[in-house]
């Protein structure tokens, strides 16, 4: 085969590589999502449609996610001064994990005016893997913290994941209950701070001392008795 040639197959075979490595990356899939939240609130119910969005990055162990609000949500009859307003907000999991997790974020940085829907920050949080697989993230409850007040917002319509990501757990222990191999069955027994046979041979030890001290004293005894008997 010419040079010319074999260039372009190892090029060719470079490139078929390149897309089973493309196609062999963990799949991760992110939508906006409408979401329809009926609000409780301190002056009755309201509701409010708004586009939400939560993107996943990688971040040790974890993810980090960041729920966005495209649209505004509720409303206040008086002015919200600058940092009066404080959101938080879960996200359901699905897929091959269950549950919820939260996310939170900073108060407003502008003054929210009367009567105008309240544009809620973007707000982050954490999710560490306790399972492999696919795993979608869904918008929860909306809870706004305002001058003293609570409101929460509830999806009404079932709405679909914001995104979906193939995340793989983090090995740990396996759960099993570990023995106390140092334990002993009488208060007798010798303190072991080594090796088996190290205290195995601390015992020898000791029996030789406790003999030896056994013979002592029965030499001292039969010598003074001999030694009663010349007197």
């Amino acid at each position: 085969m010419s040079y010319p040639k074999r260039t372009a197959a190892l090029a060719s075979v470079a490139a078929l590589a390149g897309s089973a490595v493309l196609m062999a990356a963990p799949a991760a899939h992110a939508e906006v999502v409408n979401v329809n939240y009926q609000c409780k609130t301190p002056i009755g119910d309201k509701s409010a449609v708004s586009p939400i969005d939560i993107k996943g990055v990688k971040s040790g162990s974890g993810y980090k996610l960041t729920m966005s609000w495209q649209k505004g949500v509720s409303s206040s009859p008086v002015d919200l001064g600058k940092g009066a307003m404080n959101p938080s907000a879960t996200i359901k999991l699905g897929g091959a994990d269950s549950g919820t997790m939260s996310v939170t974020g900073p108060a407003n940085q502008a003054t929210v005016p009367a009567n105008t829907p309240i544009k809620i920050n973007d707000l982050t949080g954490t999710y560490t893997p306790k399972k492999s697989g696919k795993v979608t993230f869904t918008a929860g409850v909306l809870t706004i913290k305002a001058l003293g007040t609570t409101t929460t917002c509830t999806p009404t319509n079932s709405p679909g994941a914001s995104l979906t990501l193939d995340v793989t757990a983090a090995s740990g222990s396996s759960g099993g209950t570990q023995s106390d191999s140092n334990t002993s069955d009488s208060g007798s027994a010798l303190p072991q701070t080594g090796p088996e046979d190290s205290a195995i041979a601390l015992g020898t030890l000791g029996g030789t001392v406790l003999l030896a001290g056994a013979a002592g004293a029965l030499w001292l005894t039969r010598r003074n008795q001999a030694a009663r008997a010349r007197r």
